[in-house]
């Protein structure tokens, strides 16, 4: 028979990679509720018509990427691409407009996109993400991207820089739109087959294109800043000023855009400094009409997002020190059955006082269970056997200082607590 394997473009989280897991997860929940973000938890598929409506039937996500089926009632389903529009889809089914604003949430959680696999990106990938909704006011843009920063700095990841810019909003951006169009359709002869086709149906995305023709193309297009209304230039204005109050380093990038039609005004990203570093670490911006899309009022918010695999990626490259994960403090070998029946005694009376307890199984020998006992990585081992039986007692070992002692069975729990 075939071996059956994981799917193409995702992976498994095993054991020993937990560690990482669980302290960019943990650090991520401390950070946010540092700055007063409570968790959402949204459900993993949604109506297919959740991402047309509020990524945009042009993008490249919905075009290309999104896993799309239709379930039993004959209702199109689809596994979540990204997660700002679920968590939009909930502020409006669940009244959230109704409390103060901005509502500020922040969910981990899988996503889903048919890409290409490749290094830190794969098809079934773990986000974490910040939404405020409901505040126009340019200095939570500054607040956001602090606390992504401050999130990146507080795991390790030191060597970072910030991208910046704004991509301007429903009135000035027409204007940038057909001068992108008009400054690259006379030069279709250097666009890449991917970037033909943006140039009619995402003409915003030919910024963003990572081909060395078309990179070449971009330092000479038209900029977002020469068409920007005089409010979003304002709102730009004002969120740099709040930037360089709370000192962070920031860089003004022209090509900087990003992938969904949601996007308003500012855009930004956070990038490895080492030279010739493309992949983004994480990134966010404005999407003030994307609840109006959805059927509610017109209703301002920023969000960010960043990758958990991109971070452990980097977490190892950099060789930043993780804290373990915690172990068993307590292994229970025996000799004999009668044996056996007490050490499950011991190891059930361990837990039920919070003391986290493993016990051999089977019939090893002492020999196997030790070597077992130092492989679990316990700080203390008790042995029971015929004696220890007879007299009431058990040997404690100190597997830190190599120290065994006998004591009585009933001071156990007092000598551990």
């Amino acid at each position: 028979m075939t071996e059956i394997k994981s799917p193409r473009g995702t992976a498994d989280i095993l054991p020993v990679e937990q560690a990482y897991w669980e302290y960019v997860r943990k650090y991520a929940g401390d950070t946010c509720h540092l700055y007063g973000y409570q968790r959402i938890d949204t459900p993993v598929f949604e109506e297919t018509a959740l991402f047309i409506r509020g990524v945009g039937k042009e993008t490249e996500v919905v075009q290309k990427q999104m896993y799309t089926f239709d379930d039993n009632s004959g209702t199109s389903i689809t596994l979540r691409p990204e997660g700002t529009a679920p968590v939009c889809r909930a502020y409006l089914e669940h009244g959230m407009h109704n409390m103060p604003q901005p509502v500020k949430l922040f969910y981990i959680s899988p996503a889903f996109r048919y890409e290409r696999p490749q290094l830190g990106r794969f098809r079934q990938h773990w986000q974490f993400g910040v939404e405020a909704i409901g505040e126009a006011d340019p200095s939570l843009d500054a607040e956001i991207i602090d606390m992504a920063w401050r999130f990146y700095q507080g795991l390790g990841l030191k060597e970072l820089s910030i991208k910046l810019n704004s991509i301007g909003c429903q009135l000035c951006r027409p204007s940038f739109l057909e001068a992108l169009k008009s400054y690259y359709t006379k030069h279709t002869d250097k666009l890449c087959p991917e970037c033909k086709e943006r140039l009619t149906r995402s003409p915003l995305r030919l910024l963003d294109c990572k081909k060395l023709s078309c990179r070449e193309l971009a330092k000479s297009a038209p900029l977002s800043s020469d068409h920007l209304c005089d409010d979003c230039k304002n709102h730009f204005s004002q969120l740099q000023h709040y930037l360089e109050l709370l000192d962070l380093p920031f860089e003004l990038d022209p090509c900087l855009v990003r992938g969904l039609d949601y996007y308003t005004k500012t855009v930004f990203e956070f990038l490895p400094r080492e030279e010739g570093a493309q992949s983004a670490l994480g990134g966010g911006g404005r999407y003030d009409n994307l609840i109006e899309e959805l059927g509610g009022k017109h209703t301002p918010a920023i969000g960010f997002a960043t990758g958990i695999e991109r971070i452990i990626l980097n977490l190892k490259k950099a060789d930043i020190a993780i804290p373990p994960l915690p172990t068993p403090r307590v292994y229970i070998a025996y000799l004999g059955e009668q044996a056996k029946e007490e050490a499950l005694k011991l190891a059930a009376e361990l837990r039920q006082n919070n003391i986290s307890a493993i016990t051999s199984l089977g019939s090893r020998s002492l020999k196997a269970q030790m070597r077992q006992a130092n492989t679990s990585g316990t700080a203390m081992v008790i042995t029971i056997g015929e004696n220890e039986l007879k007299n009431n007692t058990v040997e404690l070992r100190d597997m830190v200082n190599a120290e065994q002692r006998t004591i009585p069975r009933d001071e156990i729990l007092a000598l551990l607590n």
